[in-house]
Formats: structure tokens, sequence, C-alpha cells
């Protein structure tokens, strides 16, 4: 009978043994709620589509911290193989020389062929050097659009299916929500992306010198032009009024559409998750509003969102394991399925295709708004904004505009001070990676 014990453990011992040859790929990341979900279904299905490799996902706070915390494990020599990282954080990691290693470099490494023209150009462009190398994997890539309550929308006598277009259709829908009964008629999460960057991408305009920051780290900043100006007066007015009400910093407001609380609101396209699961009423998905005086306009919109980068110091199975992972997310069914359920772009062009033959667009009005925002031709103005320190710049943003919107503050004041003080930023980081 012992001997029959002996046996049965040696054999449980082998399995165990086996079960752990998996090459395992530690993935930080920073989704919650629906995201998460998400995140936890891509790891859970690559994982069971194979057996050479298991993705360890794990949630490591909001995209600050989770850049922070890599930051030190890096420098304590335990990073994770991936690390998702905000677009923001972009010329931060290519700067981390000898933290990371270039995504054309580990797709080298996984023996497969590696073609950079599959993906979505806008995507793609913005996480690739001079040298044509792309850099991180495009994972999630957002853009900004305008999400309105329908329900709402009708009960103000408004045309439920027709989103306000330009600015001052938002200011004039606002007055006829404020009046039939509504507290929050619009507000806006991610403010200096939502109302700066991606404003100024619309409407062609600078954001920062030398092509926001693609030409150099010489850059600095250009949002105070007479259309800035007249911007962020305009949301200061309707402020006043309690037409635009702040509902704070990041993603914040977004619960505050989602509740019902909020009738319009400018956000990230991958609130769609969050709105699709949640939402108890009918809602529209809306380009962004513009001004419908500025030639050009509109023109196109920038990416948020974040890409994954590979950590160096690992193993070459471990980046086979990686190379795996990302070939298995850009898979057109895979990729398509993902754009479907969050909202975020579609990584590749077929991904793309094959969501639109799926007649998913039809089916789901507004879906496509993100994706026609961000395919079409591209100026140096409204290519995206790439600048060092650029966390700390949206969080100099935050604290002026919020002055502007208390009253503390003029429009100009705000604007004037916040260049100022993200130009002393940038030229910190210039001088830090003048090498």
């Amino acid at each position: 009978m012992k001997l029959q014990q002996f046996a049965a453990a040696l054999l449980i011992a082998g399995l165990s043994h086996s079960a752990s040859a998996q090459t395992e790929i530690q993935w930080w990341h920073s989704m919650g709620g629906a995201l998460g979900d998400w995140v936890n279904d891509l790891a859970k299905d690559f994982n069971a589509s194979q057996k050479d490799y298991k993705i360890v996902p794990s949630y490591k706070g909001n995209y600050d911290e989770s850049m922070t915390s890599a930051i030190a494990a890096f420098r304590a020599g335990n990073a994770p193989h991936i690390l998702q990282v905000f677009e923001v954080g972009t010329a931060t990691m290519m700067a981390s020389k000898g933290a990371i290693v270039p995504v054309t470099e580990v797709m080298k490494m996984g023996g497969g062929k590696f073609d950079a023209n599959a993906y979505v150009p806008a995507v793609a462009g913005y996480y690739t050097a001079p040298n044509g190398q792309m850099l991180s994997f495009p994972f999630n890539s957002s853009t900004t659009v305008l999400f309105y309550n329908k329900d709402a929308f009708k009960a103000a006598g408004l045309d439920p299916n027709k989103a306000p277009s330009t600015w001052p259709e938002v200011a004039l829908a606002a007055a006829k929500l404020k009046a039939s009964g509504v507290k929050c008629p619009f507000t806006t999460s991610w403010v200096s992306w939502t109302q700066l960057e991606s404003f100024s991408a619309w409407h062609n305009v600078e954001y920062a010198t030398k092509n926001n920051g693609f030409g150099g780290l010489d850059t600095r900043l250009a949002f105070n032009t007479p259309l800035h100006l007249r911007h962020i007066e305009n949301l200061a007015n309707m402020s006043k009024q309690g037409l635009f009400v702040y509902k704070g910093r990041g993603n914040a407001p977004d619960a505050t559409f989602v509740s019902g609380e909020c009738a319009m609101q400018t956000a990230s396209s991958s609130l769609y998750a969050n709105v699709k699961k949640n939402a108890k009423f009918g809602y529209g998905i809306a380009p962004l509003p513009y001004y419908p005086d500025v030639p050009g306009a509109p023109q196109n919109t920038i990416i948020g969102g974040a890409s994954l980068w590979v950590m160096s110091g690992k193993k070459a199975p471990e980046y086979k394991g990686v190379a795996a992972f990302f070939n298995y997310l850009s898979k057109a069914e895979v990729a398509s399925e993902s754009h479907k359920r969050t909202g975020y772009l579609p990584v590749t062009k077929a991904a793309f295709e094959l969501t639109e033959k799926s007649g998913f667009y039809k089916a789901n009005p507004g879906t496509d708004v993100p994706v026609t925002q961000m395919i079409r031709k591209t100026t140096d103005k409204s290519r995206g904004v790439r600048l060092g320190n650029f966390v700390q710049i949206r969080t100099i943003i935050d604290e002026e505009l919020e002055l502007v919107w208390g009253g503390k503050k003029s429009a100009k004041e705000g604007l004037d001070t916040a260049i100022q003080r993200g130009n002393e930023q940038l030229e910190k980081f210039q001088k830090a990676n003048k090498g």
C-alpha cells in the first residue's frame, strides 16, 4: 500500500513539474472594471490556445501608478515582461534606453515575420521611432468622442438622433438641457487631452512647437493662440452658467455620464465598454465638436489609451512568449472582438475590415466614429503630441484650468501660466536627455 502511495506521489510530482514547465509572462496593466474583465479574458484565451506560455495579468493601479511601480521594479531587477503605458508616457519610455526592448526586435526573437504596415497607420506611427522601428505594441488606442444621453435630449425637446456637431451647438443644447431640469448638461474627462490636445489636432493648429514634439526635444508649448483662448473662455462662461460642470481629473467624470447625471460628455471612446454594460438610458456616440469658422476643421483626432512596452533583462524563451502573445492579439478576429467590446480602435487594418464586414457598425450606430476620426490623412500639426514629462504637464494644465473653471483666473492667465510652467518641465526633460 505504501509503495502505491509513493508511486502516486511521484506521479503527482511529475505532473506538477510538467505544468510548471510553462514559461510565465508577467503583464502589468491599468485596466479596471469592464476593461479589466476584457484584459483577463484575453490572457485566459491566449493561455488556452497553446501550452508553452502563461500570461499572468496584474492590475497595478491607474496609468501613473503602474508606470511608477514598473520603474521601481526595473531598478530592483524584477520588472514585469510587459508593461502597459499610457500614450503620454511614450517620450519617457523612448528616453529610457536600456530599460526596454523595441517590439520590432521582440517579434524577430519570436521567429515570425513582422509587418509594421499591418497596423493602423495613425496608431502605429505614434509608437514608431524616426528609424521606422516600432517601439511598443499599440494595444488599446482610443480617441476623443462625444457621448450624449438620447433620453435626456428627448425630454429637453432636442432631436435624440442628432448630436451637436459644433461648440456653439453644444452650448445651445446644454442650455435646453438645463432648462429641462438637467443639473449637469455637459462635462468632460481628461481635460488636457480632450480640450487642448485633441482640440488642437481637430482644428489643425499646433499644441506645441516642433510638430508637437515629434521634431525634437527643444519643443515648447503653444496652446495660447486666439482659437485656444476663445475655446477656454467659452467653457469658462458655460461653467459660470451651469452649462458645463467640471467633475474632476482623469476619467473621474465618466461615472457621471454612465449614471445619467451628466447628459453630454467629451471622453475617451473606450468609455463605450462601461456605457454599454451599465447605462440605463439610450445613448449616442458622435464626433468631437469643432468651430465651424476655422479653415480645414475638422481635421483628425489623436490617440489616447496605451501601448504595451517590453522590459529588458529577460531570457530569450520569455521574449518568444511575449512575441507569441502579441501575434495572438494582432489576429484579425481577436483584434476585431476587442474593438467591438471596448470602443478602443482596431489594432490592425484587417481587424477594421473584418468588423465592417460583420455589420457591427451598422447594427451599433456611432461605434465607427472613433475609427473614421482617426483614419483621415494627418498633418504635421495633427499627427499627435509626444512630449517629455507629459504626465507632469497634464497635471499643471489640470491645476490651472481648475482655477479658470472656478472663476479665480481668466482663461488667458490660466493658459499663459500653464505654458510657462509646462515649458519648465520640457526644459528639464531636454537637459536630462541631451546625450
